[in-house]
């Protein structure tokens, strides 16, 4: 008898900095989502999409939830627990390294009502001594019923598959929804203009990280060579002048960094523009954030 076709959606919640996009770039076999250093990095809802001949999992990485200091802030969390709406399994991720923290019993508060399985993600298992595991794993399953509980490393891969085996195994049968070659459900200026902020997460500290968006406001793709004009908006003069340095240093660098991994991403020639905007306030500007392509739901 032949197998059924399983598919779903499973969503991935947890704190700020815990490894859930790099848990999804490397289930999906590409960077769908930027990752750094920096908490929040991720700001939107993205679908990374792994096709298997058995099956079709749809990964929904969210923003860590955290408590909210402006109106960008509470569109975050909202992203991220409307993810555990009208999907199949959520993974909730801790990092082993941190241990319990009181966001977590916020997010354990959230799933406490959901009626489908929720599985225990203990990312980060690399910088634990083994014997550290088993006293996390007790508190965190002392909390809440998991159906599963599953140490990973995100950044090596170290028990990813077997993850991916038992996600299967709950998994209903059904259709693909994607094509199987596809990795993500976000568009190319999407990702074109979360990699040019990815660069520029890595390269400022402080303040800068959280006031920055990048918007691509023009996009020409000629048979060997993509033209790319995208605007880094930020919200104070100062941050300005940080972000285009000295004699245009920073902002240099920025683009040269943001054009390699877009040639590799776009597998073409890229020649990439960048201008710097300031629009103040622009965080707690409900419009802007929409016009900006926030999910405001």
């Amino acid at each position: 008898m032949e197998d059924k076709f399983k598919s779903g959606f499973v969503s991935i919640v947890g704190r700020p900095n815990v490894g859930k996009s790099t848990l999804v770039n490397h289930i999906v076999g590409e960077k769908i989502s930027i990752v750094s250093d920096k908490i929040q990095t991720t700001r939107h809802r993205i679908h990374g999409i792994l096709t298997h001949d058995d099956a079709q999992i749809v990964f929904v990485d969210t923003p860590g939830v955290h408590k909210p200091l402006h109106e960008l802030g509470d569109v975050m969390v909202n992203v991220s627990l409307n993810a555990l709406k009208d999907v199949d399994l959520v993974l909730f991720v801790i990092n082993a390294k941190e241990g319990y923290g009181k966001g977590d019993q916020f997010i354990m508060d959230q799933l406490k009502d959901l009626d489908i399985p929720v599985f225990l993600v203990v990312n980060k298992i690399d910088l634990v001594h083994p014997d550290e595991l088993l006293p996390l794993i007790t508190l965190y399953n002392a909390k809440f019923p998991f159906a599963e509980t599953i140490p990973v490393s995100a950044l090596d891969g170290n028990n990813v598959e077997r993850l991916i085996s038992v996600i299967k195994s709950y998994l209903p049968e059904g259709p693909k929804y994607y094509h199987p070659e596809d990795k993500s459900d976000r568009p190319k200026p999407f990702r074109i203009g979360e990699i040019i902020r990815e660069k520029v997460l890595f390269h400022t500290e402080e303040e800068i990280p959280h006031s920055v968006n990048v918007i691509v406001e023009a996009m020409d793709e000629k048979e060997h060579i993509i033209h790319i004009h995208a605007l880094i908006i930020t919200e104070r003069p100062s941050q300005k002048a940080i972000i285009i340095g000295k004699n245009g240093r920073m902002l240099k660098r920025i683009g040269q960094e943001a054009r390699k991994e877009l040639e590799m991403y776009l597998g073409k020639k890229v020649n990439l523009k960048l201008w710097v905007k300031v629009v103040k306030d622009w965080r707690n500007r409900r419009s802007l954030l929409a016009q900006y392509g926030f999910d405001l739901e």
